[in-house]
């Protein structure tokens, strides 16, 4: 799904607000321990909704941006974009089975979110490991080479071929939540500029 270029690159703008910034990047003991010490406390936090501002592209002719309404309640998960056209879709389901509503007339049912968002989209959004990525934590996909900021907080993290960078975090929460999350894999972007998170208790 291809959106209208001017409408995109407003978007677009807001995603790269913060993306010429520098990215410092060390690894410490103290680092790594909070690190640790963030996935303890956020792992059990499975009910939460982050509202963001997202662009996707495959570095050819498959690009798409929107408004982002993303909510996750243990493997339940709820993804609904809204294109500056005005078109919806939704990806929802657990983890036995996904459902796209929106792109074709009738819903598409399969088992692999990413796979559905692939061959319907032409879109690559690792969306299994991203909930994890998104969060500031690293997905139980295998191991990940994380490099942190000064504060400590993850700057770079890569994992399963995939770089996601870390490029503003939020002040006003504890612990802190990621802002702006680019992810890329060859020629695949998706960044988020996020605008609010909630957790449900």
């Amino acid at each position: 799904m291809r959106l209208p270029a001017t409408r995109a690159l407003v978007v677009l703008a807001l995603l790269l607000l913060a993306a010429c910034a520098p990215v410092h990047v060390r690894e410490t003991p103290a680092a790594r321990a909070d690190l640790a010490a963030r996935e303890r406390l956020l792992a059990p936090r499975t009910h939460w909704s982050v509202s963001a501002h997202i662009f996707v592209s495959d570095g050819a002719d498959n690009s798409g941006s929107g408004d982002l309404l993303w909510r996750n309640d243990d493997d339940r998960y709820r993804f609904t974009l809204r294109a500056p056209t005005g078109r919806t879709w939704k990806l929802e389901g657990d983890a036995q089975e996904a459902v796209l509503e929106g792109v074709d007339p009738q819903p598409v049912r399969g088992r692999d979110p990413q796979r559905l968002l692939r061959d319907r989209l032409g879109w690559d959004v690792p969306f299994r490991d991203l909930a994890s990525w998104v969060r500031g934590m690293r997905a139980d996909s295998g191991p990940a080479l994380v490099r942190y900021d000064e504060d400590n907080r993850p700057a770079v993290l890569d994992q399963d071929g995939w770089t996601i960078e870390y490029r503003d975090w939020s002040s006003d929460t504890a612990p802190p939540m990621p802002r702006k999350v680019f992810a890329r894999r060859g020629k695949a972007r998706v960044k988020l500029a996020i605008e609010q998170w909630s957790f449900d208790e």
